[in-house]
């Protein structure tokens, strides 16, 4: 049985661009390798964090929708959890409805996408 999941980890601000990607690298690669399959991701960049956590007030957010066997979320999160650049994550198992939404809401971003990309015509 596969599920649909999406993961979000906060990742320390210290890391350069080049140390970001590949810890996404890392944790894409855990899920293709394990079976599942990458839905969708997004970067949400640098952002200031609610209260501090380990002395930092902002780290990088990154998403990843992904569909894999329900005994794979343990063993991503064991990686998060070791990972020491990784200061946050969270894993929520989508429902039919929050698939539904989040297909939506990935429409509608490439719509905007799509739409600031057109030339202007006057």
């Amino acid at each position: 049985m596969v599920n649909q999941y999406e993961t979000v980890f906060i990742a320390t601000p210290v890391l350069s661009d080049t140390q970001m990607k590949e810890a996404v690298a890392k944790y894409v690669k855990l899920i293709t390798d394990n079976g599942g399959e990458i839905v969708y991701q997004e970067d949400w960049g640098l952002r200031q964090l609610a209260y501090p956590i380990q002395h930092k007030t902002t780290g990088f957010y990154y998403l990843i929708q992904f569909s894999a066997d329900p005994k794979f979320v343990a063993t991503l999160e064991t990686q998060y959890h070791r990972d020491e650049r990784i200061i946050r994550y969270l894993t929520v198992a989508l429902d039919k409805d929050a698939v539904a939404y989040a297909e939506k809401r990935r429409a509608n971003k490439a719509a905007k996408a799509a739409e600031a990309q057109a030339p202007v015509q006057e």
